[in-house]
């Protein structure tokens, strides 16, 4: 049976808590859909964190951002809801979110979210 799209983060203990070190997980295939027109957004989104009990469980990444794929949002918004729920998920010590969205119009957009 194949995956379905989730909104549920799971995250599982820090191997290493005493320690800082830095995770980055990236996807080049983030979709979503432009909220005004409906046209499909494509972005490359990077997550970079330092944890600190606990790292996010990466199938549950990977089924969480394919659930932004049919929904209408600006890419401002999808940035920072991403950066909210991994920070209420995994409280890492410090998390950033930059995506690179794909030209529209001519136009390219880079957004950076960072906690705290």
């Amino acid at each position: 049976m194949p995956s379905q799209p989730s909104r549920s983060l799971a995250a599982v203990p820090n191997p290493k808590p005493g320690r800082d070190y830095e995770v980055r997980c990236r996807t080049p295939e983030f979709t979503c859909v432009c909220p005004l027109t409906g046209q499909p957004d494509f972005a490359t989104v990077t997550i970079t964190y330092v944890p600190d009990e606990s790292i996010v469980e990466l199938k549950s990444l990977k089924l969480y951002l394919w659930s932004f794929r049919d929904e209408g949002a600006f890419h401002e918004d999808v940035t920072n809801r991403i950066l909210d729920d991994l920070v209420a998920a995994v409280e890492p010590r410090r998390m950033t979110v930059h995506t690179d969205w794909l030209v529209r119009g001519g136009i390219t957009t880079t957004v950076e979210a960072s906690h705290p």
